[in-house]
């Protein structure tokens, strides 16, 4: 199998190396997407193109997995390749017709980190590194999580502003994976997301919003055994 992983917001295609290590132990190829974050133009069809151009010449149907705010992409870039499935972990998902943000679909958990996102005058946002550890990364060993703080970047949120471009989901198979202690996305969202947009009961895994840095291992073969069914 080969999987296209699709990073959220802050991130880069780096947060998926052991991810990526455990899937090629296990047999398979995979894709880390590097999304343009930072730039304040790019929105779901910008985001949708890179993960197109990332596609491996000649790959077979691929599976997409979207972390976080990447959900409100994969589906898109899902409809417009050929794709074997769409797995969502720990995911926003879009409603056609309308944006992420005029959803208010109340996704947050309610934990509040010991400091807030930087808000940017040219309207993106940051994470300071305390609260990108404690929010993103507080179950993953502390080394891992202080160099994983250390690399994210500033977030532009046209993609969460605009109306999605997405007119009807692709129809292909699609699982959804949350982690029961995130701090980022509930798992009541989670659960009900997947239910009314997927039509589907999620996948539940242990721990917190980062699995592919916290238990890469345990993501690999719950991905694998999800992609299989």
């Amino acid at each position: 199998m080969h999987f296209v992983l699709v990073h959220g917001a802050y991130h880069g295609a780096w947060c998926w190396d052991e991810l990526r290590a455990e899937l090629e132990r296990g047999g398979h190829s995979s894709t880390a997407v590097d999304l343009p974050v930072e730039d304040p133009d790019a929105g779901a069809e910008r985001y949708v193109d890179e993960v197109l151009q990332a596609l491996p010449r000649g790959a077979d149907a691929v599976v997409m997995v979207g972390h976080s705010l990447a959900g409100l992409t994969i589906p898109i870039a899902a409809s417009r390749v050929r794709t074997a499935m769409t797995i969502y972990l720990c995911a926003l998902l879009p409603v056609p017709g309308l944006s992420w943000d005029a959803q208010r679909a109340g996704f947050g958990t309610g934990f509040e980190p010991s400091e807030p996102a930087v808000e940017h005058e040219d309207g993106s946002a940051s994470m300071p590194e305390r609260a990108a550890i404690e929010v993103f990364f507080h179950d993953c060993p502390p080394d891992v999580a202080l160099a994983a703080a250390r690399r994210l970047r500033p977030q532009h949120w046209k993609i969460t502003q605009e109306l999605t471009p997405l007119r009807r989901w692709p129809a292909v198979r699609a699982a959804y994976i949350l982690c029961t202690d995130d701090r980022m996305v509930s798992r009541d969202y989670g659960r009900r997301a997947a239910r009314l947009q997927l039509g589907i009961d999620p996948i539940e895994l242990p721990g917190g919003h980062s699995p592919f840095l916290s238990r890469p291992r345990e993501l690999a073969q719950t991905l694998v055994l999800a992609a299989s069914r």
